[in-house]
């Protein structure tokens, strides 16, 4: 299936969100921050609509429904944000899903630096598939994703 060709203007972002991040904000805030899931779609709002653009932003604890939310997107989204979450470690099935989205940009985002905390979380099964990986940023990595992906979509080469 050939993906339909969508711009910002066209279609929104899609900001999938894993596991536990609908505590963001509550949960670990030394890591994690005190930002709340509900800023971070603010923040991505804000960053589209200046780009000309929108986003969807959705969270889900359970693997499945975020397979749906990225079959989703291969028609439906200009680009894909995801942040995984503990996903990221585990999930060959999202993996798997991410590769039915041909041409569609897709920008891995983990508000920790991944790369610095336990050994079993520097391995990402998501990242085989995205366009590029952001992390250690905090919340504003969500931002600077949605900035990539209009930046994607206005040259993909």
């Amino acid at each position: 299936m050939t993906r339909p060709a969508h711009t910002l203007a066209t279609a929104p972002i899609m900001i999938l969100n894993g596991p536990n991040l609908n505590l963001l904000g509550q949960r670990q805030p030394e890591i994690y921050g005190s930002e709340t899931l509900a800023d971070v779609e603010r923040l991505c709002a804000e960053e589209a609509a200046a780009l000309g653009g929108t986003v969807d932003l959705r969270q889900s604890n359970h693997e499945g429904v975020l397979v749906d939310w990225v079959h989703e997107a291969r028609t439906g989204a200009a680009g894909l944000v995801i942040n995984p979450a503990a996903y990221s470690h585990t999930s060959v099935a999202l993996l798997d899903a991410l590769h039915t989205c041909d041409g569609l940009p897709v920008i891995e985002v983990h508000i920790s630096n991944i790369h610095r905390r336990e050994q079993f979380r520097h391995h990402s099964y998501v990242s085989l598939r995205a366009d590029g990986v952001i992390a250690g940023c905090g919340v504003q990595g969500y931002a600077f994703a949605v900035r990539r992906i209009a930046t994607l979509l206005a040259d993909p080469s």
